[in-house]
């Protein structure tokens, strides 16, 4: 027992410590100073879904080379069969944790096979193929990913809000709206945007959008694959805060059929050509290769989008492509500043909510520069 009470001070307690009396009180309890929980998070077998495990690392942790590699039953989440169900998680970034504080962390990680080989749902590894081409290192593209989502009542699958057995009114109140019968779950909103910053992501802000119940956050400017890392795990930790709430999030691009506008993730994107001297003709001549290799990226810009690109409710056809100045039924919207100024960044307005940010931004990179 003596070995029990020298002990509490790698704790940073006293040994006076009245316990714990509810699970409140637990969590709250401090962790030894030189162990550090670190929650690793890998996308499954869907390919839009995270999932996560915690561990014991005996150590503080500064870098993610510090990590081990780890494993999962693959069988469970549509990564492996039964008889060989082994999956091996890579570490590849790191981020504060903020349910659990201190010196505990998160974890992004690729999927790979015993033999190294990355696994079908781990688009990351491409991803890093196309970030690390020469080419793409010298234009230093940056993203800034507008991801958009709705709220949902855990018990009915009804807009967070809305009334139970009907409707609200059209559109045209709610966005960037305050007030109790015009906005829904801006506890939710406001909690997950702390949650990020405290992990280090590159937030740059949110609002509430145009569909009661609806919002977007925006992550960046991200540099090449830290995008897709980023908002992966902001899409992580608005999964766990909408856990806590007892709600339920979802990336659908059309959540709600009828007048009522879908989810998407426009992507901002700029080399670092564009951003220089002259770049608006650079953006011109990347936007023409967006429109040669239309139909490729429809393909790879979600599932169910062809509910939501239908030429209405702030969308482009998704059969055709267009682009234009402050234009937001357009492919592809250029601003009015990057106009006036003759550099700067364009918006691909095609992504879906629930897009792949490894997918979208690699292929983005691989059409405009190689």
């Amino acid at each position: 027992m003596g070995s029990i009470g020298n002990g509490m001070e790698s704790f940073g307690v006293s040994s006076g410590h009245t316990g714990a009396t509810s699970i409140g009180d637990l969590l709250k309890l401090p962790t030894p100073l030189d162990s550090t929980v670190v929650e690793y998070i890998w996308i499954d077998g869907t390919m839009e879904n995270c999932r996560s495990k915690a561990r014991t690392v005996t150590k503080q942790v500064t870098s993610v080379d510090q990590l081990s590699k780890w494993n999962f039953d693959g069988s469970s989440t549509g990564q492996a069969p039964g008889d060989d169900s082994e999956v091996i998680l890579v570490p590849r970034s790191i981020y504060r944790d903020p349910f659990r504080g201190g010196q505990h962390l998160l974890c992004m990680c690729e999927c790979e096979d015993p033999h190294g080989n990355p696994l079908p749902s781990n688009t990351r590894a491409n991803a890093v193929k196309i970030f690390s081409d020469p080419k793409v290192e010298g234009e230093t593209p940056w993203y800034g990913i507008e991801q958009e989502y709705a709220l949902l009542d855990a018990k009915t699958n009804w807009p967070l809000g809305w009334p139970e057995e009907g409707y609200p009114g059209p559109q045209g109140p709610y966005y960037c709206a305050v007030g109790a019968n015009k906005i829904s779950g801006r506890e939710i909103c406001d909690a997950h945007y702390k949650a990020c910053l405290y992990a280090g992501l590159q937030i740059s802000g949110t609002n509430g959008e145009v569909m009661p119940s609806q919002w977007e956050y925006q992550i960046g400017p991200c540099e090449g694959i830290s995008s897709g890392d980023q908002m992966w795990i902001s899409r992580y930790l608005l999964e766990r805060i909408c856990e806590m709430a007892d709600v339920v999030v979802t990336f659908d691009p059309k959540p709600i059929p009828g007048d009522w506008n879908g989810s998407g993730a426009h992507c901002n994107y700029s080399t670092a050509s564009m951003r220089a001297d002259g770049g608006l003709e650079v953006i011109k001549k990347a936007i023409g290769k967006l429109e040669a290799k239309h139909d490729e990226h429809i393909k790879a810009y979600g599932e169910g989008n062809e509910r939501r690109l239908t030429g209405a409710h702030e969308t482009a056809s998704i059969d055709a492509f267009s682009w234009g100045f402050a234009n937001r039924g357009a492919s592809v919207r250029v601003g009015r500043d990057v106009e006036r100024e003759g550099k700067g960044y364009f918006e691909d307005r095609r992504p879906a909510s629930n897009m792949d940010p490894y997918v979208v931004t690699s292929l983005i990179a691989k059409t405009t520069i190689l």
